[in-house]
């Protein structure tokens, strides 16, 4: 409270700190903020308080906004349905029956969704803010990869990981990529924005006049729904209507970048989350046979002990989806198998990176749906047959990723089971604001933005 009544003070005398003085907000617990418990919604870090602040979180402090809470999220960002939190899965506010709300970031897009904050910072590795965004009807935006910077933001895998805005219009996300970008000397991955050359007239009739909007036959993807099909057709004629070129591109390695993917990832999260072994920081066990077990005795062999230790505390400290990562990723790294698989993924980033980029000598951005289908209920999360089946979910997310480009997940319509229904606009890389703009464009075509999807939603619980 003393963080709002600064900010009422300081507006009773005219000397307001910016655009977001008194805001409140939400931030996704992987971010650090000095002196506020940061667990990653795991139990490895449930009662780690760190002694510094992400250049993100600092940012929109000297900015006057006011954080209100932690976001609950995937452990470590790894999911897709916001299921894998030592605390309890978020819940997607819509629907009469428990739904996801995605993952990882889904309690970020559920805070949103129901007011609890203006706007929230999350993190988008392969599609964890624009996923939740998607199934949650509001707006999640990720920037190209270094615009913001990930100083502060624990690491699952650093080659893709992005702070990213969950807001209710494309205008909040813009006032937010303008208050956050800028180089960090504290992450030497970060960079200076493009200030786009192209310019959009919101008030023509055609604002959209002369750029080309790119359809990548490869999504028309089996696991579409017809609600989905629907929904982007729907996308395209509005687009056209206000003056774009619909022109069909090729991005043909769509389905391997899936794969890819959960090979690049896993490695980089097993080499990140090496760091917690119980010794400087997080849980440690302190029980020889792990929880429940007699205490640690003395032995004469004292790194059977210290492997004991690494052992159990790793064992207790991680959920089952982390540990599947972990492994998965040692495994790709080995010696064995680092050409068969490692070295082949990272071929396949290159060629996605070269697909979109021969796309964009044809057109400006493209248009793809944000998700295959409308959220699905939790009982039938619990039901799929194979974990692959809950990461064939980010089949529309993860292309962007790989080759570190924009993307902007709007809500376009209503599901015939009243479900919200995304779209996402992909851009050129370091071109977010044109991205944004072609984003908002699409959202005042559409006549609703996220705020106009509230009334429809159920009381809270």
């Amino acid at each position: 409270m003393r963080y709002a009544e600064a900010s009422d003070a300081r507006r009773e005398k005219g000397e307001v700190l910016g655009a977001l003085d008194g805001i409140p907000f939400s931030i996704k617990d992987n971010f650090c903020v000095k002196g506020v418990r940061t667990t990653c919604s795991s139990k490895m870090l449930e009662s780690f308080v760190p002694p510094y602040t992400s250049t993100v979180a600092e940012r929109l402090e000297g900015q006057g906004a006011v954080l209100i809470g932690k976001n609950n999220m995937d452990e470590f960002a790894m999911g897709s349905a916001n299921l894998n939190s030592y605390f309890g899965s978020a819940v997607n506010p819509w629907g009469e029956e428990d739904r996801v709300a995605g993952g990882t970031s889904g309690g970020s897009a559920v805070a949103v969704a129901v007011g609890a904050g203006v706007f929230s910072i999350g993190s988008d590795t392969g599609g964890s803010v624009r996923m939740p965004a998607a199934y949650c009807g509001v707006v999640g935006y990720k920037p190209s990869y270094g615009v913001l910077s990930r100083h502060g933001l624990i690491s699952y895998a650093s080659s893709l990981d992005c702070p990213a805005p969950v807001t209710r219009t494309v205008e909040d996300a813009t006032t937010l990529l303008r208050t956050l970008s800028g180089v960090d000397e504290k992450d030497s991955t970060s960079t200076e924005l493009r200030r786009s050359e192209r310019c959009i007239d919101f008030h023509s009739a055609s604002p959209l006049a002369g750029v080309k909007v790119g359809v990548p036959a490869e999504y028309w993807v089996e696991e579409m729904s017809d609600d989905v099909i629907r929904a982007w057709k729907d996308g395209l004629d509005t687009m056209e209507k206000q003056g774009a070129t619909i022109v069909e591109v090729s991005l043909q390695h769509t389905r391997a970048a899936l794969a890819a993917y959960y090979v690049l990832a896993p490695a980089e999260a097993s080499s990140n989350l090496s760091r917690y072994d119980g010794v400087r920081y997080g849980h440690r066990s302190v029980e020889e046979g792990g929880e429940g077990g007699e205490e640690v005795k003395e032995e004469t062999n004292a790194a059977q002990d210290l492997h004991r230790m690494y052992t159990n505390t790793r064992t207790e400290g991680f959920g089952a989806e982390v540990k599947r990562r972990i492994m998965l990723g040692t495994y790709v790294l080995g010696t064995s198998s680092f050409k068969a698989y490692f070295e082949k993924a990272q071929k396949i980033r290159r060629m996605v990176v070269d697909d979109f980029d021969a796309a964009f000598r044809r057109v400006d951005v493209l248009l793809v749906p944000s998700t295959p289908t409308a959220a699905y209920t939790i009982r039938s999360a619990t039901d799929m047959n194979t974990v692959t089946d809950t990461y064939a979910n980010d089949v529309m997310t993860i292309p962007a990723s790989l080759a570190g480009l924009p993307a902007v997940s709007v809500p376009q319509c209503l599901s015939s089971s009243s479900l919200p229904l995304g779209l996402t606009v992909i851009g050129q890389r370091l071109d977010d604001l044109f991205t944004l703009d072609v984003a908002a464009v699409l959202e005042q075509g559409r006549g609703m933005t996220a705020a106009d999807f509230v009334p429809a939603l159920p009381s809270l619980r």
